[in-house]
């Protein structure tokens, strides 16, 4: 918890489950909202968060955010901003079914996407997702500052956003992130520095086989 005016702590809050019974990737499309179980999750955020010194609630323009978002800033008595550039990933492949061996990725009109992984090529670039979350968080920590703000994003962001923080490449392998749904990754400032990330997931027994997007 910070307890000098020089200290902040930035959450980045992942939402939480998402109804999606056709399993496409949803990315920025509207209409996809928590499940009855992401609802929980973010009660479960809220309930873990609720003796921090939050004093900023921001999140995503997309719905699931918002909603994951909400029982957090209500506990803290806090009305939640929207930013931007808390947003998903743009993505080429938006509305299909991209599991390996599935749905879009099978289909050689979509195999020229996949040219480069390393940027990628099939949706917004790695670095213009780091730099945008970078000035999402340095904002909020301007608003928090002293205390805590909690941001709520995606899963890509977040991670790509850590990868930058750490000084490591931002390509990565998927399937090892460390960003599952309705986790917080909290990144602690001295003034504009940085001194310590800490990943937690309180809703680990909630979350079963789905990963979300």
């Amino acid at each position: 918890m910070s307890n000098s005016p020089n200290r902040t702590i930035v959450h980045l809050v992942r939402h939480g489950e998402v109804h999606n019974p056709d399993g496409v990737l949803y990315g920025r499309l509207p209409g996809f909202h928590l499940s009855t179980r992401g609802e929980q999750q973010a009660i479960i955020v809220a309930e873990f968060l609720a003796d921090r010194d939050i004093v900023h609630v921001a999140h995503s323009p997309l719905q699931r955010a918002e909603q994951t978002a909400a029982p957090t800033a209500a506990s803290h008595r806090l009305d939640p901003v929207i930013d931007d550039r808390l947003i998903e990933a743009g993505n080429l492949f938006e509305g299909s079914k991209v599991s390996v061996g599935d749905g879009a990725l099978r289909d050689p009109r979509n195999w020229p996407k996949l040219r480069d992984p390393f940027t990628p090529s099939w949706g917004e670039a790695y670095l213009t997702i780091a730099h945008r979350v970078l000035a999402a968080v340095h904002r909020a920590r301007t608003v928090a500052a002293g205390h805590e703000a909690v941001c709520v994003s995606h899963q890509l962001p977040i991670w790509t956003f850590r990868l930058f923080m750490e000084g490591k490449r931002l390509w990565h392998d998927p399937r090892r992130r460390q960003c599952a749904l309705a986790s917080i990754t909290s990144f602690e400032f001295d003034a504009e520095r940085l001194v310590g990330i800490t990943y937690r997931d309180p809703v680990a027994s909630t979350n079963a086989r789905v990963t979300g997007r």
